[in-house]
Parts: structure tokens; sequence; C-alpha cells
């Protein structure tokens, strides 16, 4: 089922190895074969392949016929062309082309639709697909190529995309539709020709790291670049914020179009039934963010008025539309006039904090009668994701929990806001929940009821107050990816040892101290651990020996060895460091 026969001379295999009908994993990586044998597609049952670091100038047809594949690594190659029916590998998670020589991408690479993970870094190519049909990556590395602009049609074909690395191509400019990947963690386009960045980038309500050095970029200051992610972000949102007030004295009729994932996003181009016209066929382009406007106008439960569930409601009527909740009988809505409201509500100076009386007037409007909105009833049930971000709201009422769990939500997104703690209402939805992300808050602590979300996979806690972790988080078998970045630790949590799935680890900007490798050794799937800008002043050189770690951090502490030069030169080069200086 599996054979390894990495690191050889090998320039060929026995014919007799191609007939093995139960051969899942297949490792024949630093060697020195030329080209793969067509007798490979007869491995039917085939679901990893590792041919990198080869001589390979081209792959042979009928590769396609390996459809089971999961992962196929091709790096360090000299590869120009794909074959046409690469793309009938429908099981494709992850693939790996970096280190060839292609100069472009397969045309109907939407047909990889569970791809995940895409690295073509260190090739030649010029221009980048729309990726129409691959909805489920999420990684997308393409450094060090000769792209020259990022395709509009991309960014609204990857809804899931979470890290973008566009470094050392010919980028001259980021188009303002970049604020659809409304996922995205982290995006590097370093060392490129942009000199200006497009306000939107403020709408990202996840992304912790931007990377924008070796561009010219004239439209913000070089210290306030200088200063980092959060600092450049402040400084666009602080524009964003000023020119739609702008826009809003010129047109007070204008609603407030918000991308990125927020709350008032629910134009009519979410809806595939829509008759609705994107808006970046329109020659001028512009998007408005009216984020602090839209958090005072509407009160916390307005905000969550679209959650109560359709009960004991009149039945669907094809003229009114306004209890439509279904995907087939969706058409349209009426426009509402929030800057209108914004208006009035200024003039008679309400303030919406917390569980005011307004806040008990709303809640009787939207929980007490069936006033629900089709439009968010329609995201509930056809995205399953409960995301609410930059509403500053301080609290969720229990009834949107109670609805997310009914509508089978497994996505739960509060990024962005002004939250103290955990909200309790979560517990509705432990046995669902795969993604929880709450960053950006206020939160101190994280609650013990967090150890009973059996099939979380993903928790993102980053840029709150946290200073530790229950003892019962190591409980958390599911956890793949795990980011308590820009908090107060001072020590990585005793819990997060236990955690045997856990395979990236993010606590950069923190205040840890001291590296507990003998922890880190109890953790054999864990492949990124990112502890940049904290106070460790030793690196123990038996982190070398940690082997499953294939991407390490640590620029921005005080130690003085590992060097600065070798830390720049990466994972690969600082674990040798570290290797040979292991006692023996």
């Amino acid at each position: 089922m599996r054979l390894n026969v990495s690191r050889n001379k090998l320039s060929d295999l026995p014919r007799e190895l191609y007939s093995l009908p139960e051969l899942r994993h297949l490792n024949i990586s630093y060697n020195e074969f030329s080209e793969l044998n067509p007798d490979i597609s007869d491995l039917h049952m085939l679901e990893f392949l590792d041919a990198g670091h080869n001589s390979i100038k081209s792959l042979p047809g009928g590769i396609g016929f390996l459809v089971r594949l999961t992962a196929l690594l091709l790096p360090y190659n000299h590869i120009k062309d794909l074959p046409p029916d690469l793309v009938n590998m429908r099981s494709l998670q992850r693939l790996d082309l970096m280190q060839n020589d292609l100069t472009c991408l397969p045309e109907d690479m939407g047909l990889l639709r569970k791809l995940q993970f895409l690295y073509i870094q260190h090739n030649d190519i010029m221009e980048l697909s729309d990726f129409e049909g691959n909805e489920t990556l999420t990684e997308l590395h393409a450094s060090n190529n000769y792209i020259s602009n990022i395709p509009i049609s991309m960014c609204e074909n990857l809804p899931h995309l979470k890290v973008l690395d566009l470094r050392d191509n010919k980028i001259t400019q980021l188009p303002d539709e970049l604020c659809l990947l409304r996922n995205l963690n982290r995006l590097d386009v370093s060392n490129n020709s942009i000199d200006t960045l497009p306000v939107s980038l403020a709408a990202l309500a996840h992304l912790i790291s931007l990377q924008v050095e070796g561009n010219p970029i004239k439209s913000i200051r070089r210290d306030i670049l200088q200063c980092g992610t959060s600092r450049i972000l402040r400084t666009l949102q602080e524009r964003s914020m000023a020119k739609s007030k702008d826009e809003g004295e010129s047109d007070s009729g204008a609603g407030a179009r918000l991308c990125g994932g927020q709350a008032g996003n629910d134009t009519a181009a979410n809806y595939p039934d829509s008759s609705y016209q994107p808006q970046h066929q329109q020659k001028h382009f512009e998007y408005q963010f009216q984020y602090r406007a839209q958090a005072h106008m509407q009160p916390q439960a307005e905000r969550f008025r679209v959650y109560e569930p359709p009960h004991n409601c009149p039945p669907y009527s094809r003229q009114g539309q306004e209890h439509v909740y279904d995907q087939e009988n969706y058409e349209t809505e009426k426009k509402f006039d929030y800057s209108g409201q914004y208006m009035q509500q200024q003039q008679h100076n309400f303030r919406f904090n917390g569980y005011s009386a307004m806040y008990q007037q709303q809640q009787q409007l939207f929980y007490g009668q069936c006033v629900v909105c089709p439009r968010w009833v329609y995201k509930l049930r056809h995205t399953r994701t409960l995301a609410v971000n930059l509403e500053e709201i301080t609290d969720v009422p229990e009834e949107v929990f109670q609805l997310a769990q009914k509508e089978g939500v497994h996505v739960v997104d509060f990024a962005r806001n002004q939250l103290r703690t955990v909200p309790d209402g979560l517990q509705h939805m432990q046995n669902i929940v795969t993604e929880l992300v709450l960053a950006h808050n206020r939160i101190g602590q994280v609650p013990q009821f967090i150890s009973q979300f059996t099939r979380i996979t993903l928790l993102n806690l980053s840029n709150n107050l946290l200073t530790d972790l229950p003892k019962e988080f190591g409980v958390l078998n599911t956890l793949r990816e795990l980011n308590i970045a820009n908090n107060r630790f001072s020590f990585l949590p005793s819990g997060l040892y236990d955690l045997q799935g856990l395979e990236i680890l993010i606590a950069s900007d923190n205040h840890i101290n001291e590296l507990n490798v003998a922890g880190l050794q109890r953790m054999p799937r864990l492949s990124t651990l990112d502890l940049r800008n904290n106070d460790i002043d030793f690196i123990p050189p038996i982190l070398g020996t940690l082997t499953n770690i294939t991407h390490l951090e640590l620029v921005g502490n005080p130690f003085r060895q590992p060097r600065h030069q070798i830390l720049m030169k990466g994972t690969e080069s600082i674990m040798s460091y570290l290797r040979d200086r292991v006692p023996r």
C-alpha cells in the first residue's frame, strides 16, 4: 500500500510495480527521473504521488486516470506544460508545481473542485486563471513569476481563500475587488510595482498579515508602512470612512455597500437566481464603506433580526416577496434608505449600546413578530455560515445561535467586534461547528465549554486579551489550525501540547519567553509554527530534530542564534542549523 524509494539514483521503476493493485502511496522524490512511465496511470488506487526533486520535463498523457489522487507533488522539476487530462483528477486537494518551467495553467482548472492548496511559485507564469469552480481553494502560492495583474473574476470565484502569495511578480495595481476574498488571512504582494493600496483592503475582516515591502507605494507614508499590517489597515479604514462620508453628502440616498462578508453585503449579486448585473462590469467601479454609520444606525437587535425562524408566516406571495425563503422563489428585495435612517437617528442623538430601551423595542418587533429579511435567511440556510463583522456588537442574543443550530450552520464568524466574552449561546452549536472565528475582539478568557466542540477544525482567537487557555483545551482532537496571535500569552498553554491533530499553530506577537520543545514533540502533525515577535531569548537546538515542522517563523525575537541571515533563508536552513548543534 505504501512504497517509498526516495533519495536514491533511480531513473526508472520495474514494469511489474505498475500492476500493484493496492498501492496508495508512492514516493519517488529526490531521484533521477527524466519522465514518468505512462503505465503509472494503471495504479488506479493511488492517492498520493510525490515525484519532486527530479528532472521530469513532461507528464504522460493518461495521468488523469489517477482519479483517486488527493496529492500530486512535482516540485523542483523542469515541467513546461501540463496535460489537459490533469483536470480529471477530481479528488485532487493538493497540487505542488513549484520550481518548474510552467508558463500557464490548464484552462479547465475549475474542474478540480476539491483543490485546496496550489503551489506554483518559481515558474514563468504570466497570467492567473479565473479559477471558476475552485471554490474550495484556501491557499494560492504564486510568487516569483511574471504575473502582471490580478483578475477580477478570480476574486469573485475564491470565497474561501485564506492565503494569497504573489510576491516577486510584475503586478502594478491591486483591484478593489480583493475585498471579495472575505476569508483572506495573508496577502503577500512584496517586491512588485504597486504604487497604491486600495481602501477596499480595509474590508478584509480576517487579514492578519499584509506584506507590501519592496513596492513604490506613494499613497501611504513610509513610516506607516513600516508599522505593519494593523497600522496600514487602520489608515485605509480611516480613508474609506472619510470617502464614504463625502460621497454620502453628495448622494444622501445611497445605501452602504459593504464587501468582504460584512453584515451589509446583501446585494442581489450574492444569489445565483438573481438578475443583478455585477458592479465590476460598469466602467467606473467603486466600493463604498460606511462601517461606523452602519454600526450606529442599526441597534444590536435589528442586526440579528434576520435569524428569527420563519414560523407562523403568511404564505408565499409572488407580488410582495416579503416572505420568500427558498432559493427558487427569491427574486428581489426592496432597498432600504440607510442614509436617511442614519441622519434621522443622529438628529435624535440615539445611542445603541447594550440592551437599551430601544433594544427591547426592537426585540419585540423582530423576535416577537415574524418579520424576517429573506436575504439573510437564504444566506444562513444555503451558506451554512453565521458571519457578522465590523458591527461593534458587545453581545449576541441566544436566539441567534438556536436558529443557526437548526439551520445546520457550521461556520461562525464574529471577527472585528467588541465582544468581551465568548457568547454562551455558542453551546447550542457545540456538535456542528467546524470553524469558529472570534478574532479582533476584547475577549479575556476562553470558557471551559469550548472543549465540547467535537467537530471544530479551525479556531481563530487572534487579537484579543488572552493570557491562557483552559486545561481541557487538549481534548479538541479534531482541531487542525489554531490562531492565538496578538494576545498576551507569556507561554504556550500546556493544553496545546495534547492536540494530536493540530497542524498549524500561529502564536506570533505575544510575550512568549520560552520554547517547550518537549511539549512540541508530543504534537506529531504540527507542520506550521509561527512564533514571530515574541520574547524568546534562546532556541533549543533539539527543535531542529522535529522533522514534521516544515514552516517555522522566528523573526522578531531577542535570541542571538540563529542569526538573522539564517532566519531569512527559510525553515530548512533554520532546522539544519539547529540540528548541527545538537549534542552528540
